[in-house]
């Protein structure tokens, strides 16, 4: 598996940014399909965002098209979620994922690899 570390979370005000990093030390890295999920208290966890192995194609939720953006950078082995215009509905934890087994990057059910996840509050 691979280890994952998410930061970057915090506290913003509504119509702010945050920028989510998920690290890992993992040589293999630029391999995987990743993925951005969150979970939101007392709701199912949700797909954000997912980009493939080089960063090629980018999958969003509806919920957040055209105000996040998730990137890589396989030097850093390290994957972004540009998060603008937070909402306070976009508070969660989120998690970051990776080594996808195969099917739907938004089906959380197909990967390995999950993070600890960060914490984003959205005040309103």
């Amino acid at each position: 598996q691979v280890q994952l570390v998410e930061s970057g979370g915090g506290l913003v005000q509504a119509g702010g940014s945050l920028r989510l990093s998920c690290a890992t030390s993992g040589r293999t890295f630029s391999r995987y399909d990743v993925g951005w999920f969150r979970q939101a208290p007392g709701k199912e966890r949700e797909f954000v965002a997912a980009a493939t192995w080089n960063g090629g194609r980018t999958y969003y939720g509806d919920s957040v098209k055209g105000r996040f953006t998730i990137s890589r950078d396989n030097a850093k082995n390290t994957v972004y979620l540009q998060m603008s215009s937070l909402k306070p509905e976009d508070t969660a934890v989120y998690y970051c994922a990776a080594d996808l087994r195969g099917g739907s990057m938004s089906d959380q059910r197909q990967y390995r690899s999950w993070g600890q996840g960060t914490q984003v509050t959205v005040s309103s």
